[in-house]
This record gives structure tokens, C-alpha cells and sequence, in this order.
């Protein structure tokens, strides 16, 4: 699935997204200030998430849970200085729980993500809407 969208539609591009055949594990591949956390919160806002506050930038990993009490992790990789870090921080744990798994910056652990996922990829566009694709 490829879309174009603006800030304005982006809550219902993220419905969009979820009502299509994605897996637990989703990954985010665009440019710093691109908007992955933006589209992130967004997702989390149509899964009735009423807490999401920022990336986790710092932590790493937040956990929010859903109106319908399912888990959501939101990983945000980009700090992480190597893959054992990752793995000594039990983060394939998360990455296999069997819950839903949002991760920013995925490339800094390739060995890590599961083969089941879904990957999303976001450009910018120089009128300020983002394209997006989903595989």
C-alpha cells in the first residue's frame, strides 16, 4: 500500500494502515524529523492508547495498553550503540511476545526482528505531506 497525506489526515491514514493485513511487529524506516513518531501516536490514538506522551528516545521502550487491554510496545532504537546491547537489554523478548511492537530506527537490529513483519517507509515530500508505503 502506498498514500500521500498531510498532518491533517494522518489519523486516518493510521486506520488505514490497521485495517490492512499488518503484523505484530512494524517497522519504521525514514529520515530524522521525517514524522515516525507523529504516525506512531497516531496509531496508538485509533488503538484507543490514551497515554502515549513522547518517543522513547531515552528508555528505549514504552509500553502502553490499548482500550480493548492489549500490550503495545513503542521502540525507539536510534540511542543503541551496538546489537548485543539490544540483546543483553532483552529487547528479542519484547521483539517475540506476541504483542504489537512499533520500532523506530530497526536497522540497529537486523538480527534481532522477527522475519514476520510488516515494514513502513516514510519520506517527506517538499510540499510537507508524507508519502508513505507499507510492505
Amino acid at each position: 500500500m502506498e498514500i500521500t497525506f498531510s498532518l491533517e489526515e494522518i489519523d486516518a491514514v493510521a486506520e488505514k494502515v490497521l485495517s490492512q493485513n499488518i503484523k505484530k511487529t512494524i517497522l519504521f524506516h525514514a529520515a530524522m524529523g521525517v514524522g515516525k513518531t507523529t504516525f506512531i501516536k497516531a496509531l496508538a490514538r485509533q488503538l484507543g492508547v490514551k497515554d502515549m506522551t513522547s518517543s522513547p528516545t531515552f528508555s528505549l521502550v514504552n509500553e502502553y495498553e490499548t482500550n480493548s487491554g492489549d500490550i503495545l510496545y513503542h521502540f525507539d532504537l536510534y540511542r543503541l550503540n551496538s546489537e548485543e546491547e539490544a540483546y543483553d537489554m532483552g529487547l528479542d523478548e519484547y521483539f517475540y511476545s506476541g504483542n504489537l511492537c512499533l520500532i523506530e530506527w530497526p536497522e540497529k537490529t537486523p538480527n534481532l526482528i522477527p522475519i514476520e513483519h510488516t515494514s513502513i517507509t516514510m519520506k517527506q515530500l517538499p510540499d510537507g505531506r508524507r508519502h508513505l508505503t507499507v510492505k
